[in-house]
């Protein structure tokens, strides 16, 4: 199949442009970018709309196995479709986790029917317990594409340092949860007077800089590969540059939510707002904000993350945390874009060509030769989001009735259409 896009305007993030162009897909990759219509080509008019390349949604919970009335690899699929989402790199966090070959294998075969591509990360330790390490290289040889133990932080300092020199020798990516486990375990809010008002257990800031100094000092004596999955408030950034400056193979992320959202926002106790992290201070999301335009945060990412209605209708302390995110991803970050805090191609660098560098994978690309992983949105246009509209089987969203702006008119994987006119 030969697809050529015409009227276009191509959001390149390697490039750090938008210019209107043409694009032309043949046999599952970009053949050229610019140019004529080649002979026998179907042509896509997107009519002035941005096409830029598919989002790759680092850090994506899926129920399977253990909790696919949550969310299952077909509903995932399905919200990542109709979000621009194009390539999932899936959390072991299951029910068993993902820490052997064989759950692995069990997970890749289960992903293979969703319509998007799939990845997946293992699990640091066994059973995600941080007692003992996986065995890192056989999973590799599965296809992990990196390893965490997600939101449990490895306690046990010795344990990360053996887990991190085992992974230098492998080549292979370790993925922290930046928390000092003591101090925010049962936490609901960020400390201050907001949490005081309202009575929630809080936690200090000061706790995500204590974990990310200790597992950056850990990468300095070892020399592993780290990323930070979610930094998220304005005293962490100080080391990230620290670390980079000291040559350390160090990048981190952030969480849409955090991105767009205040501690402010959980007024009302509405437990849709209830993340791990908490939401932080309004001068701690601004600062974020700037850390992903000067390159400091590398990744933006929607940590998706399905709970059911009796999860979420609880006292808010005790609610679970967590919010789906893959099909409001992109127009959450419109809201950056509208607001002038980051321009089209400073996101689609955080959404798809770092995350996709950093995993090794081809995605993130808009240059010939890369796959035909695609998404056509309109940057502006308006609607009112209504959950019950998501298409994951989870409707966790805090984005519930909000006016936003940024609309999906269409997706391609290896250039098959799987959402929109054409699929």
């Amino acid at each position: 199949m030969i697809l050529h896009f015409q009227n276009a305007r191509l959001v390149d993030p390697e490039a750090q442009a938008v210019e209107p162009s043409t694009l032309t897909i043949r046999n599952g990759r970009i053949e050229a970018v610019g140019g004529d219509a080649p002979e026998g080509a179907e042509l896509v008019d997107c009519g002035d709309r941005c096409l830029a390349p598919g989002i790759v949604d680092w850090g994506v919970k899926i129920g399977e196995p253990g909790e696919r009335h949550k969310e299952s690899f077909r509903s995932a699929g399905l919200a990542a479709a109709a979000g621009g989402v194009t390539t999932i790199v899936a959390r072991p966090d299951t029910q068993p986790p993902i820490d052997a070959p064989e759950s692995l294998e069990f997970a890749t075969r289960r992903a293979a029917d969703a319509l998007v591509n799939i990845r997946h990360m293992a699990a640091l330790t066994k059973a995600r317990e941080g007692r003992e390490m996986v065995e890192m290289s056989f999973l590799q040889d599965a296809g992990a594409v990196a390893f965490t133990d997600g939101v449990r932080v490895v306690s046990d300092t010795r344990l990360l340092s053996r887990c991190m020199t085992y992974a230098r020798g492998l080549g292979a990516l370790i993925v922290g949860h930046p928390q000092e486990p003591g101090l925010s375990r049962g936490a609901a809010a960020t400390s201050g007077k907001f949490a005081s008002l309202y009575g929630l257990p809080a936690v200090s800031p000061m706790a995500e800089v204590m974990g990310l100094d200790r597992d950056l000092s850990l990468v300095a004596m070892t020399g592993a590969r780290y990323h930070a999955d979610q930094i998220t408030v304005a005293a962490s950034l100080p080391a990230l540059r620290r670390a980079r400056q000291a040559g350390l193979d160090v990048t981190a992320g952030t969480s849409i939510h955090h991105l767009t959202l205040n501690e402010l926002d959980v007024g009302g106790y509405r437990t849709f707002f209830r993340f791990t992290p908490p939401l932080r201070s309004e001068d701690d999301r601004q600062a974020i904000v700037e850390a992903v335009a000067d390159g400091t945060i590398d990744v933006i990412a929607s940590f998706h993350t399905p709970q059911d209605e009796e999860s979420k209708r609880l006292p808010f302390a005790e609610a679970a945390p967590g919010a789906v995110g893959l099909q409001t991803l992109l127009p959450a970050a419109m809201r950056l874009y509208h607001a002038g805090g980051l321009s089209l191609p400073q996101l689609w660098r955080a959404l798809a060509l770092n995350p996709a560098r950093r995993l090794g994978l081809e995605a993130g690309r808009l240059v010939p030769g890369a796959p035909a992983d695609l998404v056509l949105f309109d940057p502006d246009a308006p609607f009112v989001l209504d959950r019950f509209a998501l298409l994951s089987k989870s409707k966790n969203t805090p984005f519930d009735g909000a006016r936003m702006q940024g609309r999906v008119l269409g997706t391609w994987v290896a250039g098959r259409p799987v959402y929109g006119d054409a699929a």
